[in-house]
């Protein structure tokens, strides 16, 4: 069996499930893997590679990182892979534009997008899906064209979004649809029996990555937005108040009863702590006071909670 030679690029989690399937498959000959450079994270800055490479390192696949593809060394290289004949190019969350020379020079180039598209261009789709409510999300096999998102739509697949899931959940269920729907799609796109379909601008929305602004919790609003903006942001870039003048990530709530002021403590017991928000409550459920790790709520009232009383608010 010929084998289809790609160029993969991709960089979180997400991508790397679907680089492990075009591995398994078989399928496919991997010419390279590129991905975002490492990066420092954490208090300690510690220097990490991403998911992507840490995967194609453990199967000696070999790994390009620009820091921008054009005019770089690494650009030069894929141009060469591409001119070789007969390579294609797969994306997944790779976080850089393609150069237009690059898409010019392949036989074929696919995004696998983690939105049902037209909605929801964008490198932050899970995030705007589940902190606007919608009841499903999905995965768009689509070619690659010089405008974000905008390629005709090669297959699509969807599942709900339930009231129990976050961004991390989320993307940990889109990843696998992402990879089957691929694997599925790919081999009867390359041989023409899927004709790709154009994008309906009319219905087309964006997910730019979340700013600074959208992290911080808005009382005023109803306890259904802020469940929804705090699981939307759930584990990155997380949601967040403020308490005794100091940042508090909240990581987890829970709808329930109640009214107050907006971001007032209506109720604290042992076990819990509710907010009230412009209309309905919320009990928080996990939350990270500034220089604390992360904690679930019991915890934070065994301690540093202690000193927070009913009537409070938050956000002040």
């Amino acid at each position: 069996m010929t084998q289809t030679k790609i160029i993969f690029m991709g960089t979180p989690p997400f991508a790397a499930t679907v680089l492990q399937g075009l591995i398994d498959s078989n399928q496919y000959e991997i010419l390279a893997v590129v991905t975002q450079p490492d990066r420092k994270v954490g208090r300690k800055q510690e220097l990490r590679m991403t998911p992507v490479k840490e995967l194609a390192l453990s199967v000696d696949l070999p790994v390009l990182q620009p820091e921008k593809l054009s005019g770089s060394l690494e650009m030069t290289q894929l141009m060469t892979l591409a001119e070789s004949g007969e390579v294609g190019i797969v994306t997944a969350a790779f976080g850089q534009f393609l150069p237009g020379k690059l898409l010019d020079a392949v036989t074929f180039a696919v995004n696998t997008h983690a939105s049902l598209l037209p909605k929801y261009r964008g490198g932050a789709p899970i995030h705007y899906a589940i902190m606007n409510g919608e009841k499903e999300a999905g995965v768009t096999i689509m070619e690659m064209v010089r405008k974000m998102d905008a390629g005709d739509m090669i297959s699509q697949s969807s599942i709900p979004i339930l009231d129990e899931d976050n961004v991390g959940t989320m993307f940990e269920k889109l990843a696998l649809v992402g990879r089957d729907l691929l694997l599925e799609t790919l081999p009867k796109y390359l041989t023409g029996e899927i004709q790709p379909i154009a994008q309906d601008e009319a219905e087309v929305s964006f997910s730019p990555n979340i700013s600074p602004e959208e992290e911080k919790i808005d009382w005023t609003k109803s306890a259904r937005a802020i469940f929804n903006q705090i699981r939307g942001m759930n584990p990155f870039p997380v949601a967040h108040s403020t308490w005794n003048g100091e940042r508090f990530k909240i990581y987890d709530s829970r709808e329930t009863a109640g009214a107050g002021e907006p971001g007032e403590i209506i109720e604290k017991t042992k076990k819990g702590l509710t907010v009230a928000c412009g209309t309905g409550a919320l009990q928080l459920l996990k939350v990270q006071p500034a220089g604390k790790p992360q904690m679930e709520i019991t915890s934070f009232l065994n301690g540093l909670g202690q000193k927070i009383q009913l009537g409070d608010k938050l956000g002040q």
